[in-house]
């Protein structure tokens, strides 16, 4: 959702400085970071506009927004569990979820780690827990974290690291004078 902590988040682990603001959709194009982990392993982030329900229909730009969400590998799920946001965390989880799964298949089956976001502003911890306990259940990998602290944050990068190494490399561009090439099919 906007306003979950995306762009502290690129902020904090990359030298990316986009633009950070307490209103929805201050982030409509995406913003690029690397992100140096530790033992030299190093990747590209991405901050993304954040979604809404109805994405996949087009809401809130939503069907331009996912189509950057189709050239990750790894997708890290910010979900806001601050005081301040009165919607519950689960709910919102799930609706971004339902958003992947209409969109594509492809999107439904990308790998994802769930990253409960402003610890410093959650002191009352049961929505918190609740999405914890949600991931553990359905084996989701999960963080909880203060980007503007940093509290949970090389953690999670650790992690991020860790799952993109397990994948299988970013698929190359087509050689361009093979693609290039005329068919002998025509």
């Amino acid at each position: 959702f906007p306003n979950a902590g995306k762009s502290t988040l690129i902020s904090r682990i990359s030298a990316a400085r986009p633009k950070i603001a307490d209103y929805p959709f201050t982030t409509l194009e995406p913003q690029l970071g690397v992100v140096s982990a530790d033992a030299g392993r190093t990747f590209v982030v991405a901050d993304l506009p954040g979604l809404i329900e109805g994405a996949h229909d087009g809401a809130g730009l939503g069907i331009r927004f996912l189509r950057h969400i189709e050239r990750t590998r790894l997708l890290a799920h910010l979900v806001d569990t601050s005081d301040f946001n009165d919607r519950d965390p689960l709910h919102d989880f799930e609706i971004i979820r339902g958003e992947l799964r209409a969109s594509s298949a492809a999107l439904a089956e990308k790998p994802f780690l769930v990253v409960a976001t402003k610890l410093d502003a959650t002191s009352d911890r049961a929505r918190l827990e609740a999405l914890q306990e949600f991931c553990a259940a359905n084996s989701f990998a999960f963080f909880a974290i203060s980007a503007a602290t940093g509290d949970g944050v090389d953690a999670l990068v650790r992690a991020m690291a860790d799952a993109l190494a397990l994948l299988a490399p970013a698929a190359e561009p087509a050689d361009s004078e093979a693609a290039s090439a005329p068919s002998e099919d025509r």
